[in-house]
């Protein structure tokens, strides 16, 4: 009897779980199946195509790959689950090691690192004329900005996190829109539908949400999609090897412009060599040098939430002086770095699973053992 009983009360609450999964939400029902976003996840979503064209392959320097990971990082390393680390020096490649497999054949999610690349292209919106200037409003390109609170955002605000608007930036919650707009099919409906929180331009806080509204202006401004403005305007001149994946929301969607770049390490490179290079890839200027100037400058007149001036964020670009020397670098929630030292003429690029939790004024601990390692197999 009483074994009669635990398989009802089992059956029942089977029955329950299946209800109740049954009427989640098409983005819900994803999340759980899925519990954790990964490097390999645009394998689960569609995607469009961002072409490559003539392959310009990297030169390697005479002493490729004699130099190994420093004893002293290797720990840390394995404990994020590394798949990917190279160094580039002087336009050629230096070192590079692989893990779990993975080579420089295969692709890896970027996530927040999307977000330099699009700042790259509002650039290059920029330089060709389809959008006038950084203070234009976001209005001018997308009807929901036109009224109200709304109509005061203006792209620069977009660019510097400072637009005040309502994105739930939790990554760690099913039920934000950072979650939903993951796994689910209309990130049109939800950034255009976010509301003025607080007056922008004053606050910095960071918000994917600004991005993917970017990518929209993007896309209004040039009536290309942004797969294919970044194609033409940086994929193809920058000699990358393999065609780019860009997840989108859905079926002929949008793309997941605030993450959801997938290339090899080899290639994610190339936007490193670019910023090295001061927007210009062999004799012709893809994204203007006083673009990039005013973006890889800190957005010191606005306050964070600890209440200090930003001296580590620029537009979509992360900065900071270490050692000396100025770094920036693009970053994704799962330790994916690629990190430029202008003065060293190097670029480091890490891929892998995890990024550690702590963290040194603001920034993933992580990211120092990354810089470190990199810093000295180019000889500093």
């Amino acid at each position: 009897m009483k074994k009669f009983r635990f398989t009802r009360i089992l059956l029942i609450i089977i029955a329950v779980l299946a209800v109740a999964y049954a009427v989640c939400p098409q983005y819900l029902r994803k999340a759980l199946i899925y519990q954790q976003v990964d490097i390999d996840d645009y394998t689960i979503f569609d995607n469009r195509v961002v072409a490559a064209g003539n392959y310009e392959p990297w030169a390697e320097v005479p002493g490729y790959n004699q130099k190994n990971i420093p004893d002293a990082y290797k720990k840390e390393f394995e404990k994020y689950k590394t798949v990917a680390f190279l160094v580039v020096k002087d336009q050629k490649i230096l070192f590079e090691k692989y893990w779990e497999g993975y080579s420089s054949d295969s692709k890896s999610n970027s996530f927040s690192m999307a977000k330099s690349i699009i700042s790259l292209l509002i650039g290059i919106a920029l330089d060709e004329g389809y959008i006038q200037s950084v203070d234009q409003p976001t209005g001018d390109f997308l009807p929901e900005f036109k009224e109200g609170d709304k109509a005061k955002v203006t792209i620069r605000h977009l660019l510097e996190m400072s637009s005040g608007l309502s994105w739930d930036e939790a990554y760690s919650s099913a039920f934000s829109m950072t979650t939903k707009g993951y796994y689910g099919k209309d990130l049109p409906g939800l950034v255009l539908n976010q509301t003025v929180m607080r007056e922008p331009g004053k606050f910095y806080d960071y918000k994917s949400g600004n991005t993917q509204l970017l990518a929209m202006i993007i896309e209004s401004a040039t009536h290309q999609k942004v797969s294919s403005y970044a194609s033409e305007k940086l994929w193809k001149p920058m000699g990358a090897r393999h065609d780019a994946l860009w997840s989108i929301d859905k079926p002929n969607g949008v793309e997941k412009a605030y993450c959801c770049f997938n290339t090899d390490v080899r290639d994610f490179a190339r936007f490193g060599q670019l910023i090295l290079n001061h927007g210009k890839w062999n004799d012709k200027q893809l994204v203007s040098e006083s673009y990039l100037n005013q973006a890889l400058t800190p957005v010191s007149h606005l306050i964070d939430e600890n209440g200090k001036n930003v001296d580590y964020y620029g537009w979509q670009w992360w900065l900071m002086k270490y050692r000396g020397y100025q770094v920036y670098y693009m970053r994704g929630i799962n330790g994916q770095y690629i990190i430029v030292v202008p003065e060293l003429n190097t670029v480091i690029v890490r891929l892998g699973h995890k990024r550690a939790t702590e963290r040194i004024a603001g920034t993933p601990a992580d990211f120092f053992t990354w810089l470190n390692a990199g810093l000295e197999i180019a000889g500093s």
